[in-house]
């Protein structure tokens, strides 16, 4: 697949299939986009906790609340994103500039993240609500927990696309 063929195939996936597990060189392609995925001065200001088996259950609770993410224990694979400090140059332009660097680095992270899943045939969700605290104790690091990416085999299939038109999102200068 092509670029815009990822992007055209990649959704929201709510419905995994629990008994399939994850192949470890489509997880290790997946990682390794991360890996290579721009931050600001190269910082990469993140760390990423791969939490399967039980501890991905565990996880998959510190992310329902209120009812909301029951599918995440569905999934075999959990991708927790810590926020990780600044390297030098980068926390001086983020203080100098007024802009948080790190937000937009572990959003470009998801993005590489999950077109690579998609690439590799599976599916995933970027889960915004989580119980950063418990997810830290889960998976033992320090800091602020961002995301949770969730991994697997889609179940479901891809809803509809719902976004701007083109002439209400892009202005031509």
């Amino acid at each position: 697949m092509n670029f815009s063929e990822i992007a055209a195939a990649r959704y929201s996936c709510r419905k995994y299939d629990s008994t399939r597990p994850v192949e470890e060189e489509k997880l290790h392609a997946i990682l390794e986009s991360a890996r290579l995925s721009p931050s600001a001065c190269n910082g990469q200001p993140y760390h990423i906790t791969v939490c399967t088996g039980e501890v991905a259950k565990e996880a998959a609770r510190a992310t329902r609340d209120l009812k909301i993410n029951t599918f995440v224990d569905q999934a075999p694979v959990l991708l927790v994103i810590s926020e990780e400090p600044y390297c030098k140059m980068a926390g001086i332009g983020a203080k100098l500039k007024h802009n948080d660097y790190r937000s937009i680095d572990i959003g470009i992270l998801s993005a590489y993240i999950t077109a690579e899943a998609a690439a590799q045939g599976l599916g995933s969700c970027i889960i915004g609500w989580l119980d950063s605290d418990t997810l830290c104790k889960i998976c033992g690091v320090s800091g602020t927990i961002r995301l949770v990416i969730s991994l697997g085999y889609a179940l479901d299939e891809p809803r509809e696309k719902k976004r701007k038109a083109f002439d209400e999102l892009i202005t031509m200068a």
